[in-house]
This record gives structure tokens, sequence and C-alpha cells, in this order.
């Protein structure tokens, strides 16, 4: 039985995206279904269909910068359902996109009737992994956790700012990027500080950059 849920597959593979579509079929009306290629065609189609209420996102699609890409969907638009889809299997990866607002996450080697079981587990208001994945033998650094949840009270504004903090613009330059005033600019730096719980914009920096380092995630456990 379908539902009418708009959704919205961001995967620059156009073979996983049929089968995406394929899964979704019993659980999705196909018509409620836009697919795009990369993040920023993504969050075009979030402006033009704003009754999106779920997303499967590719970890590796270009221009998400790994769970940088999740994260900003969880900041600009918080009541979406995200699902990520990734080859990438690691546990300890898997922990991460979780903590940083996943509702589901399915490996591409799942199966068509696997992925349709974790659309309906999602639609129905639960999370989903994979099967004998014990996410407690693989748990994360704290700190790093703590930040990927605080990003959602940021405003966008202010997570345009952390972006750029992170590149490593100082507060004139972000205020030419942004068109607006330098105190503006340091208004925005220290609420970013204060949500964030953080004492500085260099670990505010080096923190948001390790949530792009999703290769090193396992190896070095976001240390």
């Amino acid at each position: 039985m379908t539902t009418q849920v708009k959704a919205i597959i961001a995967d620059d593979h156009p073979l996983f995206r049929s089968a995406l579509s394929q899964a979704a079929a019993n659980y999705l009306e196909e018509d409620n279904i836009q697919e795009c290629y990369d993040l920023a065609s993504l969050f075009s189609l979030l402006e033009t269909h704003p009754e999106t209420e779920l997303i499967f996102l590719d970890l590796n699609i270009p221009g998400a910068k790994g769970l940088q890409g999740l994260t900003q969907i969880r900041n600009q638009y918080p009541d979406i359902l995200v699902i990520m889809v990734s080859a990438t299997e690691d546990a300890k990866i898997i922990n991460h996109a979780m903590e940083a607002g996943a509702c589901a996450y399915i490996p591409k080697s799942t199966s068509l009737s696997n992925i349709g079981k974790a659309i309906e587990v999602v639609i129905d208001g639960d999370t989903w992994l994979p099967e004998n994945l014990d996410l407690e033998a693989h748990p994360i650094d704290n700190e790093q956790t703590e930040f990927a949840q605080n990003l959602e009270k940021l405003t966008p504004q202010q997570y345009k700012v952390l972006a750029m903090i992170a590149d490593g613009l100082l507060n004139k330059q972000i205020a030419y990027e942004m068109s607006v005033q330098e105190t503006t600019v340091k208004q925005h730096v220290s609420a970013i500080l204060r949500k964030l719980d953080l004492n500085n914009r260099t670990q505010a920096g080096i923190l948001f950059n390790q949530l792009s380092q999703v290769d090193t995630i396992s190896a070095e456990g976001f240390a």
C-alpha cells in the first residue's frame, strides 16, 4: 500500500537511483519521487518542493563532503527524514551518521526487499539499521557526537558562517562573502560558540571539518 509521502533520491549513480525507486514503489507514489545527482541540485529541489518529507542521501554525493551534507539538511530542514545510503558499511561511520540525525542507514549491498522494509519502517516513524549491527561495540567520540547534534541549533546563516570559519576565512572575509557588516559576523561567531558549547573558533572549525573526513572515522575515531 502506497502513501502520499513526498521523497527525493539524492545519488549520483543512475542505476542505484533506479533501484531505490523500484524498492520504494510499494510505499511511495512514483509521481511523488524526485531525483538529483549532487547536493546543490538537492537543495534546489527542496526550495521548489517544500512539501518533501523524506530524503535518500548518498554519503558521498558530490558536494556533500561526508556527513556535512547530512548536517546541513538537518540544520535547514529539521522536519525532513533522512535515510543515508552508501557503499560504505563501516559500523563507526554508520553510528556517526545516526548520531548526526539520520533515521536509517542503507548499505548499497542491501537487497531490494530489505530496502523496502527500511522505507516502511522509517515511514512508520522508527529507525532502521542493517541486521546484526552492534553500534555499541563501535562507539564514537562524545565530543563529535554532541557537536553534530548541536549543529541543528544554529540558524542557516550561522551554519554558513561556521562552514566559512572551517575553510579558514577571517571575519572580514566572511562579511564580504555574505554582504554583511563585520560586526554582524562577530555576533554570529559568538552565537555559534555559545550554541555549540565551544571555547573558540579554531575548535569549531576542526570539529566541523572532521565531519567531512568519513574515510578516517574508522581508523582514527575522530581523535
